[in-house]
């Protein structure tokens, strides 16, 4: 699947989600990854939403999102709901889809100035 790019040149947006990796700008990433419009965070290691916790998601909370849109591969998985009160906890809220769905809403909340950061994982 391709994006289209909007008028955002200097923003990490995605522009292409396929089973074997996600295009962010030019580059083509093969493996999970963290995103923002300001930082990049390749081949994170999370393969299974069912172990994600704080530490796993340390890349994604040191640029302090609000809202923190998780991708789970080709199926929609939910994380344990200790994780969910967690970042509650942090005042981030923590939506969570299949991969392709999270590129898509990541670009929308980006192009509009949200503090949003998109956690990838690639399954």
């Amino acid at each position: 699947m391709r994006f289209t790019l909007d008028n955002h040149p200097t923003a990490n947006l995605v522009t292409g989600v396929a089973r074997d990796g996600i295009h962010v700008g030019e580059r083509f990433f093969s493996s999970s990854l963290i995103l923002s419009a300001s930082e990049l965070f390749a081949d994170w290691p999370a393969t299974d939403v069912a172990t994600l916790d704080l530490e796993a998601l340390a890349p994604a909370l040191q640029v302090h999102p609000e809202i923190l849109i998780l991708g789970t591969g080709t199926q929609i998985r939910f994380p344990e709901s200790a994780l969910y009160a967690a970042l509650a906890a942090r005042d981030i809220g923590l939506e969570v889809m299949d991969t392709a769905a999270a590129c898509r809403t990541y670009n929308v909340l980006v192009t509009e100035e949200r503090p949003v950061v998109a956690a990838l994982i690639l399954s």
